[in-house]
């Protein structure tokens, strides 16, 4: 059994020369308005155990930004603070994926 219920991963990864990576969509300040909003909503609490996380390459660079979902495993990409929020609402507080986010 997992620690947390969900676990939440953002590449936050920072490439070197200008190459393609999630840090150039504003991955920090994703998982940062995720992490705040999560937290707002009282959805992490102990009983909830849900956790959002920075994380270095996880080499999808060509669909990023990425997050990862666990223990699910689900892959999504977003382009704005709703995309989050659709995230948060459908799939980490009512266990729904959102399927035109998925990768």
């Amino acid at each position: 059994m997992s620690y947390f219920d969900k676990h939440v991963f953002f590449c936050t990864n920072q490439r070197k020369g200008g190459e393609d990576c999630c840090n150039n969509h504003g991955a920090e300040k994703a998982r940062d308005y995720m992490k705040k909003k999560v937290k707002e909503l009282d959805i992490s609490t102990r009983k909830n155990k849900i956790r959002i996380n920075a994380a270095g390459c996880m080499d999808r660079c060509d669909d990023g930004p990425v997050i990862v979902v666990y223990p699910e495993a689900t892959w999504y990409t977003y382009v704005d603070n709703n995309d989050l929020d659709e995230i948060i609402e459908e799939h980490l507080k009512n266990g729904r994926v959102v399927e035109r986010l998925k990768i």
